[in-house]
């Protein structure tokens, strides 16, 4: 297996314009940016090898506001006192070969995908030299990738892209496709907690029960470090579907647009400092009372 030198942070997301929703849900169009807070933020640069003197690359692709998002984004990070703020307002494939934007990502110490549509994404990232770099300099560089909403719901190799909520547990309406490949053996969904959305991720990990499903709720991030060492940082919590000890499903034999059943998938829920290894498929629970006696390990299944 290798080893990331990097560092992914995938983030729940706050208010967004219309990310990871179906035709038939309402998009909020408020008349500010809700910006996540600042303790993930800071967090962002201070995992950066060159922390305030980082140069930071923000890719709004995703948004449908890219200007807005942009203003939100470079006003964030100023605050942190980070002055090499620079956004990278790619909209087509063809900019994504553009030469000065490939060389813009081969020296940034930070790169940051906002929130939208992760379908933008994967269909302009996909296959690219652009995306290639990016994950080449990951595993070999201490680069710091990071993702809110749309961002982190691609991060994976595999990607939810569509799926009401109050019909997710129906055979069909969850659809998913690939992501942008910076972890494995995850499927990740964003807004998780504020938006119902546990049926989508049980449905995405009973068809896909080797995956754990990672559900960020707002203000909710995770910092995995070598590929397998994932921390919740922020305020807000994170909901973990493990499908490795599924006792049953019928998901294979119902018809499309039937509902599905499962049996005994495992939840966990993760808050800030909480600790997931990946590789062992272990939960830590950080133990606050008594802080100086270490922390309380909780077994998750091993197989």
């Amino acid at each position: 297996m290798i080893v990331p030198k990097g560092k992914l942070i995938i983030i729940g997301g706050a208010v967004d314009m219309g990310s990871n929703l179906s035709t038939h849900e309402d998009i909020v169009r408020p008349n500010y940016l809700k910006f996540f807070e600042q303790g993930i933020l800071k967090r962002i640069i201070t995992e950066s090898e060159h922390q305030t003197n980082s140069k930071v690359e923000v890719i709004t692709t995703a948004s449908q506001i890219p200007e807005m998002v942009a203003v939100e984004y470079i006003n964030a990070f100023n605050q942190l006192n980070i002055e090499q703020v620079n956004i990278l307002d790619i909209k087509t494939r063809e900019d994504a070969t553009k030469k000065e934007n490939l060389d813009r990502i081969r020296v940034a110490d930070v790169v940051m995908f906002s929130g939208g549509d992760q379908l933008r994404l994967s269909s302009i990232f996909g296959g690219t030299e652009f995306l290639q770099i990016l994950k080449s300099r990951y595993i070999k560089d201490k680069l710091v990738v990071a993702g809110t909403s749309a961002g982190a719901a691609a991060a994976s190799t595999n990607m939810i892209y569509r799926g009401q909520s109050n019909k997710a547990l129906i055979k069909g309406e969850v659809q998913m496709t690939a992501g942008l490949g910076f972890i494995d053996s995850v499927i990740i969904d964003t807004h998780f907690v504020q938006r119902g959305r546990i049926g989508r991720l049980l449905y995405a990990v009973a068809s896909n029960p080797g995956m754990l499903g990672i559900g960020l709720g707002e203000d909710a991030g995770l910092l995995i470090t070598e590929g397998t060492m994932m921390e919740a940082i922020g305020s807000g919590l994170t909901i973990l579907v493990n499908g490795r000890k599924m006792a049953e499903t019928n998901i294979y034999d119902v018809e499309m647009g039937s509902p599905v059943s499962i049996k005994n998938m495992r939840v966990s829920v993760m808050s800030i400092s909480d600790k997931y290894d990946l590789a062992a498929n272990q939960l830590f629970i950080k133990k606050i009372s008594k802080p100086e006696e270490g922390i309380f390990v909780v077994p998750d299944d091993k197989s």
